[in-house]
C-alpha cells in the first residue's frame, strides 16, 4: 500500500470526471469561474484540473470564452452503481490501493461517494456514522477497517455493504483485507528466537474491544504456547486519544519497560518512535519495533523498518467483483483473505540486557 499525495488539480480533475460520469453535466461543463465559486478553489488550479479532462479527452476545448465540450467515452452507460467508500481515516484517500480501487470502480460504470469525515474521525459513533450513510444516498458500501460493532450494524442494513479489513469475522457481511494471523505468530517466534520475553502490542481500541480480534488473539496465544505468560501488561488498554496514548506509553516504560513493541498502524508507528527518542530508547539496541502494516515511507527509515506486507491487487479486483455482483442483484457476501508476510528489516534485534 503505497502513500501518494495528489496535487490540487488532480483532486479536483477527479471530482470533476466523477461528478460527469454520474451525470450531473451532460453537453458542456460549468465554466471555470462557477466551479471555481462552487469547489472554492482558485482560477488557476480549475483550468489545471479542466486541462488534465482535456488531454484525457473527456473534454473538448471549442475555443476562447466558451465552454468546454463533454466528450463521454465510446459505449459508456450511465453509472451502474453509487457505491461508498467509508474510509477508516480521510487520509486514506491518498492511499495507492485506494486511489486505484476508486479508479477502477469509476472506469467499470460505478459512480463514488466518500464521507468527509472516516470511521475514526467519527469515533466509530453509530448514530453520527448512520447520518453519513443516510446523506450520501449510496446504492452499496465499502466499509474500510470497521470494529466489529460498526460492521454489524452495516450488515443489518437494506444497503449492500463490504468490510475492507477490520473486525468482519462472524458477521454476515461481505469482505476482504489481508489474513495477518500467520505473519504475527512469525513475528512473535523471531522476537522469542531474539531473547524477548517483554513483548507489548499497541492496538487501536476497535482492535481490543468488546474483546481481542483475531490478530490480537494469536499475539497472546502465540506468546503463551512460547511459555510466557500473556496478560493485560502484553495487549494494554488505553483510551484512545492522544493523552491516552501518551498515559499508557509512559506507564509502560515507567517500572518494567518492554523489550519489543508491536504496533497497529503507521501513525502509531510514528509517535511510538518519537516518544521513545525523547526517553532516549533507540531501535533496536534498546527496543525492537514492528508495524503491521506497510508504507512507502519505510523506505526513507533508517534502520528499516520490520513489518507485515500484502499484495493489495487481490483485495481491490475482489471489491470490483462484489460490486458487479450488487449491480446485477446478486446477493454476495463471500470473504476472501489475502496471505501476509512478516519482512524482517532493521528495527529488529536481541533483547537489550
Amino acid at each position: 500500500m503505497a502513500l501518494r499525495l495528489l496535487t490540487y488539480p488532480e483532486q479536483v480533475a477527479n471530482y470533476l470526471r466523477s461528478e460527469i460520469f454520474k451525470g450531473r453535466w451532460t453537453m458542456e461543463l460549468p465554466g471555470a469561474d462557477r466551479l471555481g465559486v462552487e469547489l472554492n478553489v482558485n482560477h488557476t488550479t480549475i483550468g489545471a484540473a479542466i486541462q488534465i479532462l482535456e488531454s484525457e479527452g473527456l473534454l473538448l476545448n471549442q475555443g476562447v470564452g466558451r465552454k468546454r465540450q463533454i466528450v463521454l467515452p465510446e459505449n459508456f452507460d450511465p453509472p451502474l452503481l453509487r457505491v461508498g467508500l467509508f474510509l477508516y481515516e480521510r487520509i486514506e484517500d491518498k492511499v495507492d490501493y485506494i486511489v486505484d480501487l476508486k479508479n477502477k470502480l469509476l472506469g467499470a460504470g460505478h459512480s463514488i461517494a466518500v464521507p468527509q469525515r472516516g470511521l475514526r474521525d467519527l469515533n466509530m459513533d453509530l448514530n453520527r456514522i448512520s447520518k453519513m450513510v443516510k446523506n450520501a444516498k449510496a446504492d452499496a458500501w465499502v466499509v474500510q477497517a470497521g470494529s466489529r460493532e460498526v460492521l454489524e450494524w452495516f450488515s443489518q442494513q437494506a444497503t449492500p455493504a463490504l468490510a475492507l479489513a477490520g473486525r468482519r469475522r462472524g458477521i454476515q457481511i461481505a469482505g476482504t483485507g489481508p489474513n495477518k494471523v500467520p505473519a504475527m505468530q512469525t513475528a512473535v517466534r523471531r522476537l522469542v528466537q531474539l531473547g524477548h520475553k517483554r513483548i507489548v502490542m499497541i492496538a487501536r481500541e476497535e482492535r481490543r474491544k468488546p474483546h481481542p480480534g483475531m490478530v490480537e488473539t494469536s499475539f497472546l496465544n502465540e506468546l503463551k504456547s512460547l511459555g510466557i505468560p500473556a496478560g493485560s501488561y502484553n495487549l494494554p488498554d488505553w483510551n484512545e486519544s492522544v493523552d491516552g496514548f501518551y498515559n499508557c506509553m509512559n506507564s509502560l516504560f515507567h517500572h518494567t519497560p518492554p523489550t519489543a513493541l508491536i504496533i497497529d498502524d503507521l501513525p502509531l508507528f510514528l509517535a511510538v518512535e518519537r516518544h521513545l527518542s525523547r526517553l532516549g530508547y533507540i531501535a533496536p539496541s534498546d527496543v525492537s519495533l514492528i508495524c503491521l502494516d506497510p508504507s512507502p515511507a519505510f523506505k526513507w527509515f533508517r534502520p528499516t523498518v520490520t513489518h507485515i506486507s500484502w499484495d493489495s491487487d487481490p483485495m481491490v479486483n475482489r471489491i470490483l467483483k462484489w460490486a458487479d455482483n450488487v449491480a446485477r442483484g446478486k446477493i454476495d457476501r463471500r470473504q476472501s483473505f489475502t496471505k501476509a508476510d512478516f519482512i524482517e528489516a532493521g528495527t529488529i534485534g536481541p533483547a537489550a540486557k
